[in-house]
């Protein structure tokens, strides 16, 4: 039997989590981590679906990751499944934090895809945590058909994932360059870049996929 001061203590912080300011917010979840119950999983994770504020998610995110993957990876896997997008993304971070191999079946091509930037950026940072070895290659193929998507943060957080998985993109990336779209191209080129330094800037040059495009189309000719 749960002691009543434990009850009451959860009572509390799940009240703390929902309060008006974000410190007090910020709080909660830090205590929960600091002293992980996982009775608090379920206010843990509903709240990941609804907050606000950058620094809490993120605290929220590490609470979770305290407490027993036997029973956070099940839970979160339920949440990629939500129709709300925050609480999809925010699974799937976290999931990339725990690094589980079981949340690899749920990383489905639609959440790969999905037509929400923030969930799909979060589904890449995920799958490259737990692809199981050998199936590198699939994920790069699934990753690198989405080369050219979005503004410079979503292209970038792509050829990060990308670049994650090693050498094995090298073909996919060398196919992509060869792309007739400019933007592709040089996002594949950018992507390249990263993979040989990772401390390089990532600056996707337009305007060289299109001349070097336009010079291989001039040698066909």
């Amino acid at each position: 039997m749960v002691p009543i001061d434990t009850e009451t203590t959860n009572t509390q912080l799940t009240a703390a989590l929902a309060a008006s300011a974000p410190s007090t917010r910020l709080k909660a979840a830090l205590a929960i981590g600091t002293d992980p119950d996982p009775g608090l999983l379920e206010a843990l994770t509903a709240r990941c679906a609804v907050e606000p504020d950058f620094y809490v998610r993120d605290m929220l995110t590490w609470a979770l990751t305290r407490l027993p993957p036997d029973l956070t990876v099940p839970r979160l896997l339920a949440e990629t499944a939500s129709p709300i997008p925050q609480a999809r993304s925010q699974a799937l971070h976290t999931l990339s934090k725990i690094g589980d191999e079981r949340a690899w079946p749920a990383i489905t091509p639609g959440l790969l895809r999905d037509q929400d930037d923030e969930v799909a950026r979060a589904a890449w940072r995920a799958a490259v945590s737990v692809v199981p070895e050998g199936r590198e290659r699939d994920l790069a193929e699934t990753l690198a058909a989405q080369l050219g998507r979005g503004g410079r943060d979503v292209q970038r957080s792509l050829s990060r994932a990308l670049a994650a998985l090693g050498e094995t993109i090298e073909p996919v990336l060398r196919r992509a360059m060869d792309s007739d779209d400019p933007v592709v191209a040089a996002h594949a080129s950018a992507t390249e870049r990263l993979l040989r330094d990772p401390e390089a800037a990532f600056e996707p040059d337009v305007k060289e996929a299109k001349r070097i495009h336009a010079l291989g189309v001039e040698r066909e000719g």
